[in-house]
């Protein structure tokens, strides 16, 4: 991939690699037993400046592009995609809106406590009725002098119980025509009237911190408005676009840790008197699904690309998502399947890789939206 990196794209690469092998590869499946958050990890991320990779250096960030932290995630995914998906969650959703549309002060306030791993940040925008339909919140948000008040809830946020912000919509003109009136409020989820729910039991990413969240007359003040008001739905738009390509880096490692792992197991299996990997049925599978990771990892590694350049990156991202996403339920699955029964059980990793892949084509829209997403998209060049 010497189109898209340079050497410091290498040097990260190798140092994500090394953490992943050292630090998160030997508590993965404890983490996934125990259903327990890796908040250990969070201050160590800090530390090596992954919490800040595409963040400027005045906030303490690494200053550096998309395509490096699309590496980070990537990477991390290969070994565990809870801890991939609470460092993406964080930046991408979490903390890239402060820095996009937060004003000095609000900036001042919170990037650099989330960068330096303080505390995390969260995202709430999926509700009961306003999931792949985004434009559909119900959360309202009511003045009261300078004041607003908030009521709604919002269902599956990850890393909504060891976050010190919460950026979360809310329709603040209810006249407006959809998806218009919408805004987006900075909130500290200690605030009276947010309410944090339990963590939710889940198939798959059991270490990430999933709860749905609650608003009742929770005040909040005026100063809380993130960006422009009523044009949330906008800023929503460009947080997803980055958080598809997370997802799509996210994708991509799984399906790379799960086409090692198979290969692996298919060169020290035998049947038959040969490895089973000479078996055309498992052998041809296996071609199969690195060519498809391959063309995945040309997408994902584009959409950044073209993220970096400032180019309109929302066919390319829900390109990146959909192809990525489903090569890594095609790839974990079938890393089970190369595995036997062994697959079945939990001392293997593609058991737990496996249960983790399915949300991929779901989180951050669907399959079925990115769909929708690249039509329109093609419609425009007619």
């Amino acid at each position: 991939m010497k189109q898209y990196f340079q050497e410091e794209h290498y040097m990260l690469q190798d140092m994500v690699r090394d953490f992943a092998a050292n630090e998160v590869a030997p508590i993965a499946e404890e983490l996934d037993r125990e259903e327990r958050f890796p908040k250990e990890l969070i201050p160590k991320l800090a530390e090596l400046g992954l919490l800040g990779i595409p963040f400027p250096e005045e906030y303490g960030g690494a200053g550096m592009d998309t395509l490096a932290y699309t590496l980070v995630i990537e990477e991390l995914a290969k070994v565990d995609s809870s801890v991939a998906i609470t460092v993406a969650a964080h930046i991408s959703l979490g903390t890239y809106p402060i820095f996009l549309f937060g004003t000095k002060e609000q900036k001042s306030l919170h990037l650099e406590n989330l960068i330096s791993g303080k505390y995390l940040a969260c995202f709430g925008l999926t509700e009961p009725e306003a999931g792949s339909d985004a434009g559909g919140t119900k959360t309202t948000a009511v003045r009261d002098g300078d004041d607003w008040i908030i009521n709604g809830s919002k269902n599956f946020i990850t890393n909504a119980g060891y976050s010190g912000v919460c950026n979360l919509t809310a329709v603040t003109d209810p006249t407006s025509k959809r998806p218009g009136g919408i805004s987006v409020f900075m909130v500290d989820p200690k605030t009276p009237g947010f309410v944090v729910g339990p963590s939710e039991k889940k198939m798959g990413w059991r270490a990430s911190d999933t709860r749905a969240l609650t608003f009742e007359n929770m005040r909040v003040p005026g100063d809380a408005l993130l960006g422009e008001l009523d044009v949330g739905f906008k800023q929503m738009m460009a947080a997803l676009v980055g958080g598809r390509i997370s997802v799509a880096a996210l994708s991509l490692g799984l399906a790379e840790g799960a086409l090692a792992a198979a290969l692996k197991y298919a060169e020290e299996r035998e049947a038959f008197g040969k490895k089973i990997h000479r078996f055309q049925g498992i052998g041809f599978q296996l071609s199969e699904i690195a060519t498809e990771i391959e063309a995945a990892k040309h997408l994902v590694y584009y959409a950044s690309y073209l993220k970096d350049q400032g180019e309109n990156v929302v066919k390319a991202a829900a390109m990146a998502k959909l192809k990525a996403s489903e090569i890594a339920v095609r790839a974990t699955n079938f890393a089970v399947q190369v595995h036997g029964g062994y697959g079945y059980i939990k001392e293997f990793q593609v058991e737990r890789f496996f249960r983790d892949a399915k949300v991929l084509t779901i989180g951050e829209g669907t399959s079925e939206v990115q769909k929708l997403v690249i039509l329109k998209q093609l419609l425009k060049g007619l």
